[in-house]
């Protein structure tokens, strides 16, 4: 069992920059790919970044793609997504993910975080 904990949410001017973290509990992070999966009110949850367990692979959205960063310390067990250029269309609950493969399928994902607040105000 993996468990997760997001945080670096906050409101935002469009244009602006935020930094995500996810936490994780276990000493085995680097036994984990990890993703990224946002979800805005009304839409269905929609993969944004994936990394492998090296961090050495990354995958990301065609939607944020350029204005997103995905990255890791496995030291730390953490995971981190650093945002530029937000737009309100960014708006979402941002929810982390581990999984034993790098991909950008939700289904594949069977550990998830509660998920942490971002708005980006026009």
């Amino acid at each position: 069992q993996v468990q997760l904990v997001e945080s670096g949410g906050g409101l935002v001017q469009a244009g602006g920059s935020l930094r995500l973290s996810c936490a994780a509990s276990r000493r085995t992070f680097d036994n984990y790919a990890m993703g990224w999966f946002r979800q805005a009110p009304g839409e269905q949850r929609e993969f944004v970044a994936a990394i492998s367990r090296s961090g050495g692979f990354t995958l990301y959205a065609a939607s944020v793609k350029g204005r997103v960063t995905i990255s890791r310390d496995n030291a730390k067990n953490t995971m981190y997504l650093q945002m530029h250029s937000l737009k309100p269309e960014d708006t979402a609950v941002y929810y982390c993910t581990a999984s034993r493969i790098m991909t950008g399928d939700r289904g594949d994902y069977p550990y998830w975080g509660q998920g942490t607040q971002v708005t980006v105000s026009s």
